[in-house]
């Protein structure tokens, strides 16, 4: 399984959050997992890529920016960010960007 998500064709939408996290988990990771398993009911959700070292960055895939607003304003959403600014983050910045254009590439599968 890939954790590269698989969008579709250009044009869609990418929301870039990335952020410095407080010292312990204090419930974070149980919200993360939580967040990723609500968006990905929302309409117009097309997956989520997350790395954290140091500095954590999340990208989130949308059809349109309608489906990122409503995502912004689902009631469970709100209350992950009000935590994240009371105790996860010491700093945070979400970028929105639609996508024009992607490619990739994939490897041949290594199997004797």
């Amino acid at each position: 399984m890939s954790n590269i998500a698989q969008t579709p064709q250009p044009p869609y939408y990418a929301v870039i959050f990335t952020s410095e996290r407080t010292e312990g988990d204090h419930g974070y990771a149980d919200m993360a997992n939580e967040m990723v398993e609500l968006a990905s009911l929302q309409p117009g959700f097309l997956g989520v890529e997350s790395a954290r070292e140091g500095v954590g960055i999340t990208v989130s895939y949308w059809d349109s920016l309608e489906a990122i607003h409503k995502w912004k304003q689902n009631e469970r959403h709100l209350l992950a960010q009000r935590k994240g600014m009371s105790k996860w983050y010491l700093q945070y910045k979400t970028r929105i960007c639609k996508v024009e254009r992607d490619y990739g590439y994939e490897a041949a599968s290594m199997g004797t």
